[in-house]
């Protein structure tokens, strides 16, 4: 289980990566709750909504972000079967194995 900073840390990194695919919602709530370190409550007032729908968007975008990693990695793994089945299929089972972990 990671601790908040890990977290942070990751949902900074996937941020960084998927920016470009977020709606300007996700990334203004993410921006001030990871970015600028705002508090739930701190951003239930600038955006006038509760602190239940600031949680639960956060959630959803952080959400959003995990399933962003998974698909990225799926295409890498795809890419390496199409590499493997060009060399005879040395590691097809591994590769196979790693998109059913996923």
């Amino acid at each position: 289980m990671e601790n908040s900073l890990e977290k942070k840390q990751r949902v900074n990194l996937l941020m960084d990566l998927y920016e470009d695919l977020l709606t300007e919602k996700q990334r203004e709530y993410l921006d001030l709750y990871y970015h600028e370190d705002l508090s739930l409550s701190e951003i239930s007032l600038i955006k006038n909504v509760s602190k239940n729908a600031v949680f639960d968007n956060l959630e959803n975008y952080e959400e959003k972000l995990n399933l962003l990693e998974k698909h990225q990695k799926r295409l890498e793994i795809i890419d390496d079967l199409e590499k493997d089945i060009k060399e005879e299929h040395k590691n097809i089972d591994e590769h196979l194995q790693m998109l059913r972990d996923l």
